[in-house]
């Protein structure tokens, strides 16, 4: 709170200030002293029964006295309190009003609640439901221990790299919370909380890809450890996202009436479960029909939670964790079943183009991640062409 000065004559000592007058300097037996410094008009130190001792800066504003507690002598030197009473008096002669000013910071919004903001006016509303989980968890188990308790807009560039480089061992981790971050001082800056991203500039660092895909004696193993699983409905989710090169959270979601098993052939998904928010129509093939069609429909969904009614099942990590150790597959994330189904089309020969569109991918430098497979089955053309030309020749 602002206070006026209220120290009387009788409690202000015009001895001057040193650092051996500050430490003899005695706390009275009621009420505050004040010993006042020669060096910068205001400043003094503040003396309490309790015997704390505190440098503040007395100034006129307006006609009104004001009072402004810089900080405790056991945490400032004498000339450290100095310097910053000098910067505090030059901005009070263009008019700001330190005091004032920070009670408005004291009542300003915290990274706390920027945080709740963003995660219910913007990633609950516009993300999926496992990209909001993801951004809950690094918000909570990593950003707010660190900074939430500072105000949105005194976080800076320094802050930001500090906690970034803290991160560093797990760099992809430290990327994403860089993303988020981004996002949400711009969103700060639209909601008029702070001026400026102190996110921009803050270099990423490199991330080795991870992708993976089974090559062809890895599939066979993958497959037996599938038909031998006891829980058939994760063994079918699982083989979904292989036979159609869908996400999981695209998969587990799905409901029967997005199928159409006996006309065209395709899965039909709705906007609000794919990354895109665009309708895909993607057309199934053979063994993915087969799939579907031996499954029995006893819910809407493909794949019903077993625990909770009318929800689908959540997640297949138990699952994956023991197929892969049947299957002798180490290192393989169920995302790189995705990354299998594509890159099987394009050494196979299918053009890139049609790869994106099967997977849902809205710009074509999204799939260009696998243009050397690409690359490798037009050189086989190439080859083969020779072949045919050098036969040719000798023919002729």
């Amino acid at each position: 709170m602002v206070t006026q000065e209220t120290a009387k004559p009788a409690d202000r000592k015009t001895a001057g200030l040193n650092e051996g007058i500050l430490a003899r300097l005695q706390p009275p037996a009621r009420g505050q002293k004040f010993v006042f410094d020669r060096q910068v008009r205001g400043l003094c130190v503040r003396v309490t029964p309790g015997g704390t001792k505190s440098f503040v800066l007395n100034y006129r504003l307006h006609g009104r006295r004001r009072r402004y507690t810089i900080g405790i002598w056991s945490d400032l030197t004498l000339e450290q309190a100095r310097d910053r009473a000098t910067e505090l008096r030059r901005a009070i002669r263009q008019g700001q009003d330190p005091a004032a000013q920070r009670v408005l910071d004291r009542e300003a919004p915290s990274l706390n609640s920027l945080a709740d903001r963003f995660l219910t006016d913007y990633s609950e509303r516009h993300n999926r439901a496992s990209t909001l989980r993801n951004n809950r968890q690094m918000l909570d188990g990593i950003v707010r221990p660190r900074l939430g308790n500072l105000p949105v807009k005194g976080i800076t560039k320094a802050d930001i790299e500090a906690l970034h480089h803290s991160m560093r061992g797990t760099p992809y981790r430290a990327n994403r919370i860089l993303a988020v971050l981004s996002k949400m001082f711009s969103l700060a800056i639209e909601w008029g909380l702070r001026e400026g991203n102190p996110v921009l500039g803050v270099a990423k660092y490199a991330e080795e890809r991870r992708e993976k895909w089974l090559q062809s004696d890895e599939l066979i193993r993958l497959h037996k450890a599938l038909d031998e699983y006891p829980d058939q409905q994760s063994a079918n989710a699982i083989r979904l996202i292989l036979l159609t090169g869908s996400r999981k959270g695209e998969v587990l979601q799905a409901h029967w009436d997005e199928f159409d098993l006996e006309g065209r052939g395709e899965w039909r998904k709705p906007s609000h479960h794919t990354k895109q928010k665009k309708v895909e129509h993607v057309p199934l093939s053979k063994d993915a029909l087969r799939v579907l069609r031996e499954m029995k429909r006893t819910d809407e969904f493909l794949f019903p939670s077993p625990r909770v009614p009318g929800k689908p099942l959540e997640n297949l990590r138990r699952a994956w964790v023991d197929v892969c150790e049947a299957a002798q597959l180490e290192h393989v994330r169920i995302h790189d079943l995705r990354h299998t189904f594509a890159s099987h089309l394009v050494s196979g020969g299918t053009p890139l183009a049609h790869v994106g569109k099967l997977l849902g991918h809205t710009q074509s430098q999204t799939t260009e991640k696998y243009s050397h497979l690409a690359d490798d089955v037009l050189r086989a053309a190439t080859t083969r062409a020779a072949a045919a030309l050098r036969g040719a020749k000798r023919r002729g």
